[in-house]
């Protein structure tokens, strides 16, 4: 019953592919964008608003491709192969691990969004409604962080590694 309960843990790897899939795709459609503004305006002379706000977006693709990477390593590494070689800053331990890094780039994402938010509106409140939406949001998840945090001296030790059945 152990083996079978153990090898369901590969039940993970499609989900953690697809992540990755994902994120492939969105950092080359956001590469792509990026390129695109770049050659409009070489080739149109585009108003700076205008590029600003198209960069942006596609910077915004790119870091939620970096989300969707985050969470495909983060599962694989969790789940399948704790010794897959990755970055030190992508290295994911347990689900704090992994909560944490995920936060950290939401965060980044919000401020994309709101800067994106600030070049294209014309009204002060927009932005500031704006703001005061992406501060709650920011200022939530690190409360949540903070509550849900654990001291790194109480973890426990690692376990010895599963054998591949």
């Amino acid at each position: 019953m152990n083996r079978i309960l153990a090898f369901t843990r590969y039940a993970v790897f499609v989900p953690a592919m697809a992540s990755i899939l994902g994120a492939i795709l969105l950092m080359v459609q956001g590469s792509v964008a990026m390129v695109r503004v770049g050659i409009d305006v070489i080739n149109e002379g585009t108003k700076l608003k205008l590029t600003i706000v198209e960069v942006l977006t596609a910077v915004d693709a790119i870091l939620l491709g970096t989300v969707l990477l985050v969470i495909g390593y983060g599962l694989y590494e969790l789940f399948i192969d704790e010794d897959l070689e990755v970055p030190v800053w992508l290295q994911v331990h347990d689900l704090d691990d992994l909560k944490s890094k995920l936060i950290g780039v939401v965060v980044a994402i919000i401020a994309v969004i709101f800067v994106g938010v600030y070049v294209d509106s014309n009204r002060a409140s927009d932005v500031i409604s704006y703001g005061v939406g992406a501060g709650a949001l920011v200022a939530g998840l690190a409360l949540f962080s903070y509550a849900t945090r654990k001291d790194p001296s109480q973890k426990p030790p690692k376990k010895a590694r599963i054998e591949q059945v």
